[in-house]
């Protein structure tokens, strides 16, 4: 559905990403590294807001570039890591805004779109206060509103830049569960910093220093290893009950920021 191919992307003389080729197609994939790996940048180049230095990324087989900007944004929902809106704005009509792109250039919203905007609400469990302003609302509850208008457009692929932040952890695990579930239908691409979250997706993309080092399921070996290896040790991959998890290396030869271990 949505393709990388040969990507390059510079800031200034500095490499960010170096040769990604990456395909994605319908399921969960979530995007991870250490701090500067390149995983924004990443889903910047997929959502066709970040220049290229080389390469191409393809939509449905045609180049992004040449989709036109309203035909982009029916195709892809985006979620960026800064959300923002008009503080001013009920919750309701910030939810509205992700019907935009599937409206005409004069049309209005009507019953459809409203009960698409109602569903994308309880999904995320903020239509009990959609009628107050998003200035009156917290950091996490903000959140799931940026979440909701992305669902709203309701795009055949879903980009999301750290969906989880600001959420607490019961509406994290509900939000892991929205992913796993949008994926059986759509393309879900999220970049996560809790690898025990990511370790839930259908799929992982492990980088490091803008380059991909392992892909592959969460029971993957590969997969287990290249996350120990690009975060220095710091980490262990183990099974608990059904799941797999991350477990930090607090005091077994982890020199963290210079340290040593206490």
């Amino acid at each position: 559905m949505i393709a990388a191919r040969d990507v390059q992307v510079c800031l200034g003389a500095r490499p960010i990403l170096h040769g990604i080729t990456l395909a994605f197609d319908r399921g969960w994939t979530a995007i991870v590294g250490p701090n500067g790996a390149g995983k924004s940048t990443l889903l910047r180049v997929l959502a066709g807001l970040q220049p290229l230095h080389a390469g191409e990324v393809t939509l449905a087989g045609r180049p992004l570039a040449a989709w036109s900007a309203r035909d982009r944004a029916r195709q892809l929902a985006w979620l960026a890591q800064q959300a923002e809106s008009s503080g001013e704005l009920t919750v309701r009509d910030v939810v509205h805004l992700g019907r935009l792109p599937q409206l005409g250039l004069f049309a209005t919203p009507g019953p459809q779109d409203e009960a698409i905007v109602q569903q994308a609400m309880r999904d995320t469990e903020c239509q009990a206060w959609q009628h107050r302003r998003l200035s009156e609302l917290s950091g996490g509850e903000r959140q799931r509103v940026f979440l909701a208008r992305a669902l709203a457009v309701q795009a055949p692929v879903l980009l999301l830049d750290e969906p989880t932040t600001h959420l607490d952890p019961p509406h994290q695990v509900a939000l892991v569960r929205q992913m796993a579930r949008l994926g059986r239908t759509q393309v879900v691409i999220s970049v996560l910093h809790d690898l025990s979250l990511a370790l839930a997706a259908d799929r992982l993309v492990v980088l490091a220093a803008g380059a991909v080092r392992a892909v592959g399921g969460c029971d993957d070996p590969a997969v287990h290893a290249a996350l120990v290896e690009v975060f220095g040790g710091a980490i262990r991959i183990e099974r608990v009950g059904a799941q797999w998890v991350a477990l930090p290396q607090l005091f077994q030869g982890f020199h963290g920021f210079q340290g040593t271990p206490p």
